[in-house]
């Protein structure tokens, strides 16, 4: 037990020091899972995309500054409506929800969503409250802004106040004392006025999240990191022609020079495959 115990250990992947400190994005089933994750990169700040149902253990390893609930097509009602674990809005880890992030943080956290009758897609307009808010502050009173939601929010959870609405909705709120923020419209889109400012003020007034991610830091942490890895042994990569297992030779190839030798394996595959179609 104590010698697979250690080989898990070693075969756990290492937290590059870029990636500590950064954004953790939850995908509740959202078409810009993927889109909220690259907003975050472009302002130098790492994120990784992990399933709703990941557990506040796996989550707490990467040290985030901050997590992001994803938007996702369903209704908080229905029998498999995507849900995450609520402790994970118990860890004083500030949280921003977007659209269906929202309907399930105001869900759990005793407040009132109701389906609407025909659901909400496309442009609207937003008129920010005369209230304070750390994630619209500086910004204009009206904006465009783009919606995807078959919910609504009715009433508040405790704690929250009301920093936004649009003409048909409760559009954004905030308990700053618990560090929770919310949207029913999607920022990381182009649609939404000034919505990478929103973002930012997240990242950077929030989480205090450092701008210190960078393709080129990934690259020199994740060669030195293979080095460290491999040390004086000899290791193993596979090719197949692919993007992913390219970017990963080409790593490899950086961090341990030229291959000993680049045929073996095909070699091996080759022999076997021709074996087994003789036996056919």
């Amino acid at each position: 037990m104590e010698g697979t115990t250690k080989m898990a250990q070693s075969n756990a992947k290492a937290i590059l020091k870029t990636e500590r400190g950064g954004i953790v994005v939850l995908d509740f089933g959202g078409q810009y899972t993927q889109l909220i994750a690259r907003r975050v990169r472009e302002q130098q700040v790492f994120s990784a995309v992990m399933p709703c149902t990941a557990s506040v253990g796996e989550i707490r390893k990467l040290e985030p500054a901050g997590i992001i609930l994803s938007g996702g097509p369903s209704s908080v009602y229905d029998k498999d409506a995507p849900v995450c674990d609520p402790a994970v809005l118990a860890q004083g880890i500030p949280v921003l929800g977007i659209c269906y992030g929202m309907q399930w943080m105001a869900k759990n956290l005793g407040g009132r969503v109701e389906p609407v009758q025909r659901r909400e897609y496309g442009p609207a307009h937003f008129n920010l409250e005369k209230a304070e808010s750390h994630i619209l502050g500086g910004l204009p009173e009206k904006l465009k802004i783009w919606a995807s939601h078959g919910d609504n929010v009715l009433e508040l959870p405790p704690g929250f106040h009301l920093t936004g609405k649009t003409a048909n909705a409760i559009a954004s709120a905030e308990d700053q004392k618990r560090k929770m923020y919310a949207v029913q419209f999607h920022p990381e889109v182009n649609h939404t006025d000034r919505g990478t400012e929103i973002l930012r003020n997240f990242l950077f007034r929030v989480c205090k999240a450092e701008p210190k991610w960078s393709g080129k830091a990934f690259i020199e942490e994740t060669v030195e990191a293979i080095r460290q890895k491999v040390g004086t042994h000899h290791a193993i990569c596979g090719l197949s022609g692919g993007v992913d297992s390219t970017v990963a030779a080409a790593l490899v190839h950086r961090a341990m020079g030229e291959p000993r030798d680049g045929r073996a394996a095909d070699e091996y595959f080759r022999k076997h495959r021709a074996a087994a179609e003789e036996r056919v």
